[in-house]
């Protein structure tokens, strides 16, 4: 009888080592997944946050997370991220948070994000970008 207990131990020994391979397995495979990284974007490429910005977006696509960088010389632009009623009229929501650094920068959520310049009549002159993120 003594014989037999010692043999279903090493079968449980046997089980136990075999679902502790099927768990690290499992945890390499998983491990190995690649993850996509967040892309980072200067707004309007080379030439930066600028007139004529609101095209800059098109056949881009942008996920949660990707960052925008808006560089721009600060003595005479700013960003301020506004609702679309703000972004259509080119208009300044009171309380708005204007960015003034020159490289600021903004990272996405999912949904849609609009931003537009501040000062006078920038704006209204194509100084405006709407993203989509998904």
């Amino acid at each position: 009888m003594a014989a037999r207990g010692r043999g279903s131990a090493c079968n449980g020994a046997a089980v136990l080592g075999a679902a502790a391979a099927v768990v690290i397995i499992g945890f390499l495979v998983v491990s190995a997944t690649p993850v996509a990284e967040a892309a980072r974007y200067t707004v309007g490429d080379s030439g930066g946050w600028r007139f004529y910005a609101e095209g800059w977006a098109k056949g881009k696509t942008f996920r949660a997370g990707d960052v925008l960088e808006f560089k721009y010389n600060a003595a005479v632009h700013d960003v301020a991220a506004v609702d679309l009623v703000a972004y259509r009229s080119c208009t300044v929501p009171k309380g708005v948070r204007k960015m003034r650094s020159g490289r600021d920068k903004v990272t996405l959520r999912k949904g849609t994000h609009y931003f537009i310049c501040t000062e006078p009549g920038h704006c209204k002159a194509g100084m405006k970008l709407a993203v989509r993120a998904i």
